[in-house]
Parts: C-alpha cells; sequence; structure tokens
C-alpha cells in the first residue's frame, strides 16, 4: 500500500476552522435582506441598502485589521497543530485521532498500513477493526470503557483472519484528547513474538538435551535444589514432580555429612570453585548410589555463594567388576567419606589436599584444597603446638604423640589430631595424614566440671569464713544486748551501742548470703503453693521495680506443690528481679511465669542439669542488656558483680544459686547482648506421705512468747569460742541459770561425770577440736539418754544432722543469736510438756 502524505489527498479537515452551517445561514440571512429591500420599491430601499453596504464595509474593515493582526485566517493551518501532525505522521506506531462520533480525524501511515487502509477516507476506527474477532472485540471495549473514565489503557491482543496473516499479535492503546477525542494507537508484535517462540522452543529442546543427557546435573542454592535432570532422577528412583519448589534438598540425596562438602565450600569472593568429589548418593529406597561429582560453584564480591551447577557420573555400572582398580577406588571413597572419624591429607606446604566429609564438616569446611592450610583453621593458641608437630610430620618423622587444637570459628570446635607421615614423593603430592578426634564436649565437660569445682571451694572456703565470722558476730551482738539491757534510751552511750548491733545484723546478714551460697544456711522448708506465693509476692515486686518496668505475673494452671523455705524462696524473686530491674536503666518488661514441667518435657532442659522428674518452673525474664558470652560463666561466683563499687555487693546471684541448690532445684539461664535474660528456677515437686496442707505465701504468726524470762536449772554450756561462751554463760546466770561451762566435747563429758544428774540441759556448739557437737550427743546418750540438747550453728541443721543418731531429739538455735534468742531457746526447752 503506498503511503498518503498531507498532499496526497484533501486537506486535514482539521484546518478548517469554520463550521459550513454559519456560512449557510450568512448567506440565506444576506439573500433575506436583499428580497426584502425589493419588495419595499426602489425609494423606499434605497436608505436600507446604503446602511446595509455602511455596514458590510465596517466588518470587512474590521476583518482586514484582525487578518493583519493575526487574530483571523482563512484557510492557514496553525504551526503547532502542523507540528503535532508531523510527530504524529512520523511514530513508528500506528496512531488515529478519532472525535466523540466515531470518525477518524487524522491517522499515520503506520496505522493505515497495519489496519490494510489504501488512505485517510479510507481509514476505520480501532473500534469498528475487529467486531469479528470475539477476543479482539472484547479488549477494545475494555480499551474504550477505560478512556470513557478518563484512563490511559493497553492491552495485546491475538487476531486471527487479517489478509496475508493468519495469525497476528497487536498491542492496542487508547487515551483520551481534548474536546472528546480518543488517541488509539497500534503495535504490531507479530515478529516478537515469533522469535520469543522459537527461543522458548530452543530452550526446550536445551532442557529436553540436559534431562536426557547420560550424566546426571543437578543445580542447588542455600541447600535447596532448584534443577535436576531427568537421568539423575531415574537413578536415584524419584519422581520427577518431587523436585519442584520446596521439594527435595542436598541433604536428602547425600546422606550424612557427606552433604557439607557441598553446600559449605570455603567462600572465593569474585572467584568460583569447582571440586571434584567421590560420593554416595542415597535413592529413594535407601540404598546407596557411588557417584563422581564435578561440583561448581561461583561467589560474589562479598563471599556469597551463588546457585551451584554439579554433574554426577554414575560409578556404579557392572564394568566395576571388570575392573578391580576402579572397584577399589569406588570401595575407598565410601570408606573415607563414611568414616565417622575426620580425615584429611595435607601436602608439604601443609595445605589440605583432601578432606573427608566429617573432617569438611566439624573443622574447615568443604574445600579439598589447594587453598587453605592446616593451621588457619586452627586458634591462635593452638597453631604453636600444631606448628611443631606438623614440621615433624611433613619431614617424614612421626610426632610423639597427638596435638589438642582448638579451631576457630563460632562452634569454638576443638579436636585431638594424630598425625602420620606418608612416603610419597613431590612437592605437590600428599605429605601426611591427619587423623581427628573431637574433643568439644569433653571439653566442655571438663570447664564445667572445674567450674564446680572451684564453685565447691569457694563455697567452703565461704562457710568456714562463716562460721568463724558467726562466733565474732554473736558475741558482738550478745555483749551489745547486755548493755542495752542496762541501759537507759537516755544515757549518751545507748545510741552508740544500738549502731554497734544494727551493724553486727547487716555483717550477719552477709554471712547469711555467704552460707546461702555455701548450702550450708539454716532452712525452714514447708509445702507452698507457688501460685499463691507469686500473688502476695507481686505487690512488693511492683515497688521493687518502679514505674519504668512493667511486670507481668502469668501463673499456670494447677500447679503442684513445692517443698522450700518459704522466706528463701522469696529472697530468690526479690534478687532476680532487682537485677532485672538495674539491667534495664531505660525501662522494660519484667516477666515471671510458673508452669509444670513434667518428667517427658525435662529433656528438653537437660543441658541444664535437670533430672528426668517431675518440677515446677518459675521463669523470669527481662527485656535488659542481657549478659556478655565471656562473663555468663562467672555471674554465680560470690562477690562477682558488673555494677558499680558501692552499688552491689556481688552476692545477689550467688545466693540464689546456693538457695536453689540446697532446695533440691536446678537454675538455668539464657542470655544475649541486647536480647534480655531469662532466669529458670526448677524446683522438685512434693508428693506428700500423709496429706499436708500447702501453706500460704504469708508465714503464720509466731505465738506470743512468755513476758517471763527467768527460769531455774542447771545447764551445760559447750563452746571453744570463749567470747561466744563468756556472753552465754552470762546471759544465762543473769537469769536465774546455774551454768556449767566446757570448752571442747572432751571437756564435757568430764564435767558430766561430776555434775551430771543434775544438768537439764546441754547446750552445745557443733563445730569444735577434738569432739563435735553430734559426737558429743552420741556420748552423752549412753548415760543420759533422756538429757535435752540444743545446738547453736551458723550451718544449717541439715548440714550435721546425717551425723546424729538415728532418732535423736534435739533444739537448734542458729548463730548469730540475740540474747533474747538465747533466753527463749532456752525456756522453751525447759518448759514442761503437755
Amino acid at each position: 500500500m503506498a503511503d498518503s502524505g498531507p498532499d496526497d489527498h484533501s486537506p486535514d479537515r482539521r484546518e478548517i476552522g469554520g463550521s459550513i452551517r454559519l456560512v449557510l445561514a450568512v448567506a440565506l440571512a444576506l439573500v433575506g435582506a436583499v428580497v426584502s429591500l425589493l419588495l419595499l420599491g426602489r425609494e423606499n430601499a434605497d436608505p436600507w441598502i446604503v446602511g446595509l453596504l455602511s455596514t458590510l464595509a465596517v466588518i470587512g474593515v474590521f476583518a482586514l485589521f484582525a487578518y493583519a493582526a493575526g487574530l483571523l485566517r482563512f484557510g492557514m493551518p496553525d504551526p503547532s497543530d502542523e507540528l503535532a501532525r508531523r510527530i504524529v505522521d512520523g511514530a513508528p506506531e500506528g496512531m488515529s485521532i478519532v472525535d466523540a462520533l466515531g470518525r477518524v480525524l487524522h491517522a499515520n501511515a503506520s496505522y493505515l498500513a497495519i489496519t490494510g487502509a489504501t488512505s485517510l477516507d479510507d481509514a476505520r476506527p480501532v473500534e469498528r477493526l475487529f467486531t469479528a474477532d470475539p477476543d479482539a472485540s472484547e479488549a477494545v471495549y475494555r480499551l474504550a470503557q477505560g478512556v470513557r473514565d478518563g484512563r490511559a489503557v493497553s492491552e495485546e491482543v491475538r487476531i486471527a483472519g487479517l489478509p496475508g496473516a493468519p495469525v497476528r499479535w497487536l498491542k492496542l492503546g487508547a487515551r483520551p484528547a481534548p474536546g472528546r477525542a480518543v488517541i488509539w494507537t497500534v503495535n504490531d508484535l507479530t515478529r516478537e513474538r515469533e522469535r520469543q517462540e522459537t527461543a522458548f522452543l530452543e530452550l526446550q529442546h536445551v532442557i529436553d538435551y540436559l534431562d536426557h543427557a547420560p550424566a546426571g546435573f543437578f543445580s542447588a542454592a542455600g541447600g535447596a535444589i532448584h534443577y535436576i535432570n531427568a537421568t539423575l532422577v531415574d537413578w536415584l528412583g524419584y519422581d520427577l514432580a518431587e523436585f519442584g519448589p520446596g521439594g527435595l534438598t542436598v541433604a536428602d540425596i547425600v546422606p550424612g555429612p557427606s552433604a557439607a562438602l557441598l553446600t559449605g565450600m570455603t567462600p572465593m569472593p569474585g572467584g568460583v570453585r569447582t571440586e571434584v568429589f567421590d560420593l554416595d548418593l542415597k535413592r529413594k529406597n535407601g540404598q546407596r548410589l557411588p557417584v563422581r561429582m564435578w561440583h561448581r560453584v561461583s561467589f560474589a564480591a562479598d563471599g556469597t555463594p551463588g546457585a551451584s551447577r554439579t554433574l554426577v557420573v554414575n560409578r556404579s555400572r557392572a564394568d566395576n567388576e571388570a575392573d578391580p582398580l576402579r572397584a577399589a577406588e569406588v570401595r575407598f571413597a565410601r570408606f573415607f567419606h563414611n568414616s565417622p572419624i575426620p580425615i584429611a591429607t595435607i601436602d608439604r606446604k601443609g595445605r589440605i589436599v583432601r578432606a573427608n566429609a566429617m573432617f569438611a564438616r566439624q573443622f574447615v569446611g568443604a574445600d579439598s584444597g589447594q587453598e587453605r592450610r592446616l593451621v588457619e583453621a586452627a586458634t591462635d593458641a593452638s597453631r604453636p603446638a600444631l606448628v611443631a608437630a606438623l614440621e615433624q610430620a611433613l619431614t617424614g618423622h612421626a610426632p610423639p604423640g597427638p596435638v589438642d587444637v582448638a579451631f576457630a570459628g563460632d562452634g569454638g570446635r576443638s579436636a585431638r589430631l594424630y598425625l602420620a607421615p606418608v612416603e610419597d614423593g613431590g612437592e605437590e603430592a600428599e605429605a601426611a595424614i591427619v587423623y581427628a578426634i573431637e574433643t568439644t564436649e569433653q571439653r566442655t565437660l571438663e570447664a564445667q566440671f572445674a567450674q564446680s569445682q572451684k564453685m565447691q571451694a569457694v563455697g567452703q572456703l565461704a562457710g568456714g569464713v562463716a562460721h568463724d565470722f558467726n562466733n565474732v558476730l554473736t558475741a558482738i551482738i550478745g555483749y551489745s544486748d547486755l548493755l542495752l539491757a542496762n541501759a537507759r534510751p537516755t544515757d549518751p552511750s545507748f545510741q552508740d551501742v544500738m549502731q554497734i548491733k544494727q551493724n553486727a545484723n547487716r555483717a550477719a546478714g552477709l554471712v547469711r548470703q555467704l552460707l546461702a551460697f555455701s548450702r550450708r544456711q539454716t532452712l525452714r522448708p514447708q509445702v507452698l503453693n507457688l501460685g499463691d506465693v507469686m500473688s502476695d509476692l507481686s505487690m512488693l515486686l511492683r515497688r521493687l521495680l518502679g514505674e519504668q518496668v512493667k511486670l507481668e505475673v502469668r501463673e499456670g494452671r494447677g500447679l503442684w506443690p513445692v517443698k522450700a523455705d518459704l522466706n528463701q524462696f522469696e529472697q530468690v524473686i526479690v534478687n532476680l528481679a532487682v537485677n532485672a530491674r538495674d539491667a534495664m536503666p531505660d525501662g522494660g518488661t519484667l516477666s515471671i511465669r510458673t508452669a509444670n514441667v513434667t518428667a517427658a518435657q525435662a529433656a528438653h532442659y537437660a543441658r541444664a542439669g535437670l533430672p528426668d522428674a517431675d518440677h515446677v518452673l518459675v521463669e523470669v525474664a527481662d527485656t535488659g542488656t542481657g549478659i556478655p558470652a565471656e562473663i555468663i560463666d562467672k555471674i554465680f561466683e560470690p562477690f562477682f558483680s558488673t555494677k558499680e563499687v558501692g552499688k552491689g555487693t556481688g552476692l545477689g546471684l550467688s545466693t540464689v544459686y546456693g538457695i536453689v541448690k540446697q532446695t533440691g532445684g536446678t537454675i538455668d539461664l539464657e542470655s544475649a547482648p541486647g536480647r534480655g535474660t531469662v532466669f529458670r528456677v526448677f524446683l522438685p515437686r512434693h508428693i506428700p506421705e500423709v496429706e499436708e496442707a500447702p501453706a500460704k505465701a504469708a508465714e503464720p504468726e509466731a505465738p506470743a512468747r512468755p513476758a517471763d524470762l527467768t527460769g531455774r536449772g542447771t545447764l551445760l554450756l559447750v563452746e571453744d569460742e570463749e567470747a561466744v561462751r563468756a556472753f552465754a554463760a552470762r546471759a544465762l546466770a543473769s537469769r536465774g541459770y546455774q551454768v556449767l561451762e566446757a570448752g571442747s566435747g572432751i571437756e564435757a563429758l568430764e564435767v558430766m561425770e561430776e555434775h551430771g544428774k543434775a544438768v537439764q540441759l546441754v547446750l552445745s556448739d557443733v563445730v569444735m577440736p577434738e569432739m563435735d557437737g553430734p559426737s558429743l550427743l552420741r556420748e552423752l546418750q549412753v548415760s543420759y539418754p533422756d538429757i535435752k540438747v540444743i545446738f547453736m550453728s551458723g550451718y544449717a541443721e541439715e548440714a550435721f544432722a546425717k551425723n546424729l543418731p538415728e532418732g535423736a531429739d534435739f533444739g537448734f538455735l542458729p548463730k548469730p543469736f540475740t540474747l533474747k534468742q538465747l533466753i527463749e531457746a532456752v525456756k522453751d526447752s525447759l518448759a514442761p510438756t503437755s
């Protein structure tokens, strides 16, 4: 079809700015005026004719001025309209302008060629072109509807039946134009779609060739298989549909630690690494398939691995039987990579030549070498010993013994390496074999045992210091009470003595914390319902935490009873809450949760040493700063504190640890910097032998003590600390008792031989030279089976009760004690039983 430019046909209809109806109306008006004048007669018509001519002359003059000024044009096109028409005519896509009545006002040559029109007069709008094609007509309708809504829209349509082209692809577009006109665009995409279909067919052929190649192939990224050819699928006995997105992974077809060889290659930033592996693949039925893999991975500039390309060759064919060397190679590869012992070979430069799957997964990465040296995998502290052993092995001499090496990395792995020289010759040949026995778990257990031994040693030291300090405090508090008993509040020294006693009581509190850490404090266990305890304790915790810290308490249903000292348990929760508050200086949330933990669930906390038994869990979690990994193993040590000087004694968490352990429980923590800390306290479930009612959170009020603390009787006071013995003897004598004194158990027996029948009560220290308190009681019961005994000690009753005779009846007075506590204990013991 010939191109039809603007000169080949009638002028563009948009060049004429007037209206034919207006012209006809003006002409008819002039004719009517002339006819009317003729009917009036010549005489009467002359004035009217002159007036009409004058009017026409004035209109003509004004028209000339308007034309000269450019305000009026006659048949001359607007330059801007001319430029727009040239742009439309030069557009590569077909364009047409259609008015509101559906008439084509203008169309460029491309539009005429695509639609098969011979001229502008023959051009039809898009809405009338595809009425015979249902799919195309629906698309055109949607485009027209979009234009009516004021939107610019486009769609691709498949056109069938156009002359010369049975099937064509067109892209139709429409957008609104001024004057309710519409600009339609038509673009022929047929050749582009044909090229795409051709490329797709070629790709299908390539995939078909790859799928049915005589070798296996797969591609994986991040351990997930994204493509696998049909040959390898057939070898493995799978259905090809199982390897779609989210299907099988490398670990599904590569058994055991061998998968680490493929997924854990050492990065080569900006490079490509190719390794050859002899491995066994796992078929769907569980059988093994020996193969050789060429595994290729490209890495980004930052070392991030891309998708792998892996070629797989089947080595299980029948010719293995005919080729003993090949069969032996397959067997060796199977033994090598499936060995539970990590094995690697190194060359004379100390580089890893080959590593089996276990060695690669645990220590140095999957690449089999030519790049990384063995010493680079070790920590700085382990390198000197490893270098010395390697030098001997690489020169053909066996090292005298194994080398313990810690490997760098987040896992903190360690191993004992055995090196054996290999006489193979050549600079690049394998010069030594390395066998590794992993010792990570053993090292962890050794560290835990050393920590336990250290804590035990510190606990024994703390207990010994606390015992001696308790004797000193008992004397200080006792003599303070004696002074206060004989002084008046108006005396000048009264306030000084009160200060001495108050500070002695504060020191006694520190001693109790030391004893709690050493697990030798005095406990008064009772059956508790932790739900009631936490309900009553929450009010105190809210006052302690302040307004910036939000407290959330979630109580489990049907909590089992536990047996613990109420006051000590409350101290555990308060200490943990205060530490959490200090770890949230800008505020946060403290969550306390209680729940039952069955014996089956206890396996989840085996890392914390929780035995397989029923427990009740108390979890204290905060949103604070967390605990750094380098100090997390020290937080339960006494006097260890991260707080500023003067803001903590360092005994809070050590006290918590001691109380929980002495109660028979377990404590565990989980923390990370910036993620907060979670303490978990597990208390054993209490199963009463007889029916016991759980105690409430608040202790019952103690019975009122008798006002009269005087008494009569003969007492034997056995105490090796002279200051304590002197205070107690003086205090008891002042209340009317006759006191016999002894400085040791041997001396006490001698006093009993002389005054035994008169002695009604024995007050004895527990820890004494030559003979301790339990041994003294055992000797006394031989001659005096009904004698009453009160033990005085800073240790808990449980610390020495196991050394007492079975069924022994005794009282207990914890040190340090006051004058009143001493007199009350004696008075209660001597009181007649009903």
